[in-house]
């Protein structure tokens, strides 16, 4: 029998082998998890379903976040709401019996939850951010927007094309409905008349926001005058407003005179298929997309696009007739990709932005086109590519920088291959241009 000394003297233990122990703060439930049958099929089923679904789920996050500001019983309290939504949900329990318990829910989370200053920006940033990051995603693994910045592949693909209509003074700028057809179709005018007399100062550059050209101004005896929303003049050096409408500088104008008047095509944009060459690798007649830093070509820094025709380890000629010749055999229009590559006359001479085969340095000169293929002087000479190289050419063979001025360059560079072209709507709009 224990006396009440023995009593006392337990106690006093007791206390003395809890003492500096420290009370350990209720923690964050974790989030419940549900293993019962049929929970998928009622979410899809039932819009209350997924409503109370969603609200536990977010109300659980705001739980965690704000754990450390929470006293123990406002963590009781919403915690414990939480979980008999939960309970309601995975049992099974009618709309009625789910609505009383997300409207529990709902008072315990206003009643001891702290808002969110500024809760409709954090959303829209939220909201924002993940689209940013799918968009960064879709680009880098996927689809890769890509504009044509030269003529090299036309007819294929256009570069950015233009007319200058101050030698077309009867030429009258359409208007209304027309114009906007001709809009969808990539056409832009550009019409600026002096407003006083004075010389061409200046021409400023483009002002982009993002991938949009806001405005641009051009200066005439100091007094500024704005082209609002120009078109994209193409890729330099030919791609600016004083080549396009062949403008000079200290040029004396008039007032009411005309000074640019000019019709400009846009070149073709498509995304570029990033994904399929992660299984395997490009074939001849492909058309790709490369970087050219760290390669032969002088223009380094920047992306082009031409139609692949040599892989590693094959060798290849250009005959005097303009078609190619890979390991001896002759490639013709018959040949996948190259249908309409070698789909030409070879009785008429070779034309630019028309289909005329490929051009060898020996068959350049004798039409006069200038240094176009250096690495290939005539039919006789054969160009070895080495393992893991490629070369490429541009459809256009009298106006293309190619393999045929700079050789061949690594596979490395590869970024993938034409896919789809989405602007302008045109007869090249979709797949139909490969």
């Amino acid at each position: 029998m224990k006396t009440g000394r023995e009593s006392k003297e337990q106690k006093r233990e007791s206390k003395v082998e809890n003492k500096g122990q420290v009370e350990t703060p209720p923690s964050t439930p974790a989030a419940p998890k549900c293993s019962c049958q049929g929970r998928i099929w009622r979410w899809f089923a039932s819009k209350t379903v997924r409503h109370a679904t969603a609200m536990r789920k977010h109300v659980h996050r705001m739980v965690c976040a704000q754990r450390d500001l929470l006293t123990p019983l406002a963590l009781q309290s919403v915690s414990g709401s939480v979980e008999e939504l939960h309970t309601a949900v995975c049992s099974g329990a009618k709309k009625q019996e789910l609505l009383k318990r997300m409207e529990e829910l709902e008072t315990a989370a206003n009643k001891w939850l702290r808002p969110y200053p500024n809760a409709s920006w954090r959303e829209n940033v939220e909201v924002l951010l993940v689209a940013l990051a799918v968009a960064m995603g879709i680009r880098t693994f996927f689809l890769q927007p890509f504009k044509i910045p030269t003529g090299s592949m036309q007819p294929t693909l256009f570069g950015v094309t233009h007319d200058n209509l101050m030698e077309k003074p009867d030429f009258r700028i359409p208007t209304g409905l027309v114009r906007v057809r001709e809009w969808f179709q990539g056409i832009s005018y550009v019409d600026v008349t002096a407003k006083n007399d004075g010389t061409l100062d200046r021409v400023g550059a483009p002002l982009r926001l993002l991938i949009l050209n806001i405005k641009q101004t051009l200066w005439i005896g100091g007094v500024p005058q704005t082209i609002w929303f120009p078109p994209d003049y193409g890729a330099p050096p030919g791609g600016t407003l004083e080549s396009r409408a062949e403008l000079r500088h200290r040029h004396e104008f008039r007032k009411g005179e005309q000074v640019v008047r000019l019709k400009v095509q846009s070149g073709d944009h498509l995304f570029v298929d990033r994904f399929t060459y992660n299984f395997r690798k490009p074939a001849r007649g492909e058309i790709i997309v490369f970087e050219t830093t760290g390669t032969p070509i002088p223009q380094q820094d920047t992306f082009y696009i031409k139609r692949l025709v040599g892989l590693g380890g094959e060798s290849i000629q250009i005959g005097n007739d303009r078609h190619l010749i890979i390991d001896g055999q002759r490639l013709s229009a018959s040949t996948p990709h190259f249908e309409n590559v070698y789909f030409f006359n070879p009785k008429l001479p070779p034309e630019d932005s028309h289909y005329s085969g490929h051009l060898n340095q020996f068959v350049a000169s004798q039409y006069h086109r200038g240094l176009l293929a250096p690495e290939f002087p005539d039919q006789a000479t054969v160009h070895d590519i080495p393992p893991e190289h490629y070369m490429v050419m541009g459809d256009n063979t009298v106006n293309s920088l190619d393999s045929r001025s700079w050789g061949e360059f690594s596979a490395s560079k590869v970024i993938g291959k034409s896919y789809f072209v989405y602007w302008p709507i045109t007869s090249r709009f979709g797949w139909g241009h490969r």
